[in-house]
Order: C-alpha cells, then structure tokens, then sequence
C-alpha cells in the first residue's frame, strides 16, 4: 500500500514539477495576462511594417502563427497581442528589458547579439546589397572608390560593408543614419552615393522613393543574413514554445503559403531558404 501511495504522490509531483517548469519566465506571464506582447517595426517592408494602422509582413505573419500555437500549447482561449513599436537601434533593449515578449521584423541571428537575446530558429535567409541611382553608372561595390555608403547605424550591414571594403582594399566612406528613411534621403539628395542594406528591405525602401525608378539594386551579395525571431535569453521553455510553432509551420508546409503570399515573384523559396525550413521542422 505505502509503495502505490508513493508511487501515485511520485507521478502526480513529477507532473506538477513539469507544469511549473513549463510556466515559468515570459510564458508564465503570457498565461496570467492572456497577452503576447510583440515588437515590430514600422520600417522592415515587406517584413515588418504599418499601413493604414495595420501591422502587416512575412514576420508579422510568421509571429501570429506562432502566437496561436503557443495558445494552443498553454489550452488558452483569447489570447491578445499587444502591439509594441520599436527601431533598428530599440528593438533588442525591448525584449532583453522586458516590454515585449519577442520581436517580429528582419533581424540576423549573430553571436554579438546572442550576448544580449536569443533567437528562435532560422525564419529566413537575406545579403546585403547596394541601392543606387540607376544613372550613376555604378555596378558593384568595386565601384564605390571614394564614394559615400549610407547605412542604417548599428546593423549587421553596417559591419558587412566595412569589412567588404577592408578587405578588397576600397577607400569609401560609410555614413550612418539612424532610419531607413534618413538613409534613402541621403541617397534621393545625392548626399550619399548608394545604400547598403538587406536586400529585399532595399526594395522596399525603394518603393517609398519619390522616384522609384531612379533607383537600382545591384546583384552583387555581401553578407549572408540569417533572420530569426528575436527572444528573451535565458527562456528556454519560452524558446522551446516558439520553435515548436515555427517546426509545425515548416513540418506542414504551412511556411511556404506565407512565402507565396510575400515573395510570389520568386515562386517557391530559393534552396537556401527552404534548407532553414528544413532543418527547423524539428520533429516532436
């Protein structure tokens, strides 16, 4: 009799002990508030971005994915986002610190950063590229020899591009802005002579020119990019939550319809991509 006695107390304790492990950090607070508080930018288009007082993108629609996993996951009904705005230079500080609980935009996944945040797994793959105008007859960054390269400060761009120039021996200059916006200016005035930043947030950007047309994205890639969903550090149970929702989308093919929805000119995602897809279908 003592050994079934014990033998249930053991079972129910270990069961306990489990739902207290899985409920502690951001997803303990998640579960009392009913409320994910997600960080997103106004600026990342087509990934992060607000229109209309809509926040919209790939990420965006990647994070609401994921939110309503995690909600399955916790067996809660109405769970809420709570919308937290934020810049390139704001939107570590914003999770590390607290006011949000993960932050939805083009962010690269490095070990500087991993410092200070996690990061979930790998949601899509960029490189950095040079917006120009497109009568200035420059073709590749071996043409920028005494020219001005706007960046957006604080980036991984920023130190791809320094590191592209100091090893192809390329006296230019690397100027940077606080926005994406003050950085396209720059280019638009002729203040700079092209703009270094992922590639797709450059097509972006361009569609916000005055003159979209004037502008040209050059072919050449200069860094490689790897974006994740940015998380607190530390949380594995809040990591493990998220990856579990991030590995069903990949797992169902789920992730390739928001592909579509995002980058239909490019028809199924390139090899790379759908690789990251791959090794994030992490099984059950």
């Amino acid at each position: 009799m003592r050994r079934t006695a014990v033998s249930v107390f053991l079972t129910v304790f270990a069961a306990s002990l489990a739902h207290a492990q899985a409920l502690d950090g951001r997803l303990k607070k998640i579960a009392q508030t009913k409320t994910i508080a997600i960080a997103y930018r106004a600026d990342a288009m087509p990934f992060s971005f607000a229109e209309n007082k809509t926040i919209d993108g790939f990420s965006i629609d990647l994070c609401k994915r994921v939110v309503a996993s995690i909600e399955r996951q916790l067996k809660l009904t109405g769970l809420q986002i709570k919308w937290v705005p934020v810049t390139s230079q704001s939107r570590f500080d914003a999770v590390a610190k607290g006011s949000a609980d993960m932050e939805c935009g083009a962010s690269t996944i490095t070990l500087t950063r991993m410092k200070q945040v996690d990061f979930s797994s790998v949601i899509f793959v960029e490189t950095t590229g040079l917006l120009v105008k497109a009568a200035s007859g420059l073709r590749s960054l071996s043409d920028m020899m005494g020219k001005k390269i706007a960046v957006v400060a604080g980036t991984t761009n920023e130190r791809a591009i320094e590191a592209q120039l100091k090893r192809r021996l390329i006296s230019a200059t690397v100027a940077p802005f606080k926005s994406r916006d003050e950085a396209l200016a720059a280019l638009e005035d002729g203040t700079a002579d092209a703009f270094a930043s992922d590639k797709l947030l450059l097509v972006g950007a361009a569609t916000a020119a005055k003159d979209p047309k004037s502008l040209a994205l050059l072919p050449e890639d200069l860094s490689f990019e790897p974006y994740g969903i940015v998380l607190p550090r530390g949380d594995a149970a809040f990591r493990l939550a998220v990856n579990s929702g991030l590995a069903r989308l990949y797992a169902t093919g789920e992730v390739v319809e928001v592909f579509r929805r995002w980058f239909e000119a490019f028809g199924t995602p390139p090899a790379i991509i759908q690789a990251a897809y791959v090794l994030g279908a992490i099984p059950e």
